[in-house]
């Protein structure tokens, strides 16, 4: 096998078998998160954001959750959640805001899947008050111009 005849696997093999797996991460490549680091405690004021989500806000994420269901089958956005859920937690407002769901905001359509399915989301990280002008939805957190995919 030539030089210009490796394969990604190939590479990659070598960079870690140097010790430089670390170091090499694809420009393609999702930080990955969990509804466990979504937030780092919880004050009198509400939940604060963990150092985590701070440093991710703006980034390519990747969490795995479940897809509550949806309002309506057209709708460009669903809200995932740590755990399957029979309704959707479609709040009123960012004070009564769940610790274990996020609104996620479609690139592109996609048909919608089971609640009981398992889906690994990525998209941009947003963080903080936000009021979709479209639906009156209040979100703490948001993924942007994300897709979905089984797990």
């Amino acid at each position: 096998m030539t030089a210009l005849s490796l394969s990604r696997r190939s590479l990659l093999a070598a960079f870690g078998a140097l010790g430089l797996g670390l170091a090499f991460r694809p420009a393609f490549a999702a930080d990955e998160l969990s509804f466990d680091d979504l937030y780092g405690s919880f004050s009198p004021l509400g939940l604060k954001f963990s150092d985590k989500v701070k440093q991710l806000t703006g980034e390519k994420v990747s969490i795995r959750g479940f897809m509550a269901p949806p309002l309506k089958a057209e709708a460009k956005f669903f809200v995932l959640s740590e755990i399957p859920m029979a309704l959707c937690p479609f709040c009123s407002s960012d004070a009564d805001w769940p610790d274990n769901i996020m609104v996620v905001y479609l690139d592109r359509k996609q048909t919608f899947t089971q609640p009981n399915q398992m889906i690994e989301v990525t998209g941009t990280l947003e963080s903080g008050s936000w009021v979709d002008p479209e639906t009156g939805f209040v979100s703490q957190l948001r993924l942007r111009g994300a897709r979905y995919s089984k797990v």
